[in-house]
């Protein structure tokens, strides 16, 4: 009998085995920490429930900060977003209070205010009520000096003469302009007396007077000199140094403008 062929087969299908469940016993640990979902027992220091998985010892939420631990310098943990509100109006109170201590405790804070609301606020010409001079050249009386043009002029005699101006309410007083010379063209400016040295004496309200020199240029067109000074009265002008007294000629002061913040 002769021998079969040899032809391939295919391999055998495998076949798992059926896995053993494992029954859990009930008492397993009674000793251990019960599940809050399906009250199976775990073993102490255990985090999680062997059965569903559930957190066995879930983290207490924590109390909410008081508001005064969520502001400067206190807030080493501040919520995220709370009391911005509330920040931003304790802010906005703690720099009014700063400002209100400065202006009535410290008279340089006092000081740095008002110089900050004369360069913020707006300005304007200011007339006096009355004017006088020590002495007048004739026909260059002091009104001259406060009539709006420069063509006219208060004419002081010699040096130390002076110009008076009063005012008739007390205000805060931001500047002084002056022309100075019998014209503003060049050619004619050189031809009369001019003040180059002059001296401020601002009385204010409470009697207290506020000195200021100021250098004059020896050219025409106006010159400004700053002030900062409040509740002024009067301001006085005194010519204490003069260019081209030749000849007797007095000395000009074509227009004075007093400024005031408003």
């Amino acid at each position: 009998m002769a021998d079969d062929p040899v032809v391939a087969v295919q391999p055998g299908i495998p076949i798992a085995q059926r896995p053993v469940v494992r029954p859990v016993v009930a008492n397993e640990e009674p000793d251990g920490t019960p599940c809050p979902s399906c009250g199976a027992s775990n073993r102490p220091g255990r985090k999680f429930c062997r059965r569903c998985a559930t957190p066995l010892n879930p983290g207490e939420r924590e109390e909410p900060l008081p508001w005064w631990r969520t502001r400067w310098p206190f807030d080493r943990r501040v919520r995220a977003g709370s009391g911005r509100l509330l920040r931003g109006s304790l802010i906005a109170l703690l720099i009014a209070g700063l400002l209100v201590a400065g202006f009535l405790l410290v008279p340089a804070g006092r000081y740095v205010v008002e110089d900050v609301r004369d360069k913020l606020g707006g300005t304007g010409e200011i007339s006096p009520t009355d004017v006088s001079a020590s002495a007048a050249a004739p026909g260059h009386a002091a009104e001259l000096a406060v009539d709006g043009v420069t063509n006219t002029y208060w004419g002081a005699p010699k040096t130390g003469a002076a110009l008076t101006a009063a005012f008739e309410k007390p205000f805060r007083l931001v500047g002084v302009t002056v022309h100075t010379g019998v014209s503003t063209k060049a050619e004619a400016f050189r031809q009369g007396a001019r003040p180059t040295q002059a001296d401020l004496r601002i009385r204010t309200k409470d009697g207290k007077i506020h000195e200021k020199a100021w250098t004059l240029t020896d050219k025409p067109g106006e010159q400004t000199v700053r002030t900062g000074i409040s509740d002024v009265v009067s301001i006085e002008f005194i010519v204490r140094e003069a260019a081209g007294q030749e000849s007797g000629r007095p000395i000009a002061l074509g227009e004075i403008e007093y400024f005031k913040r408003t």
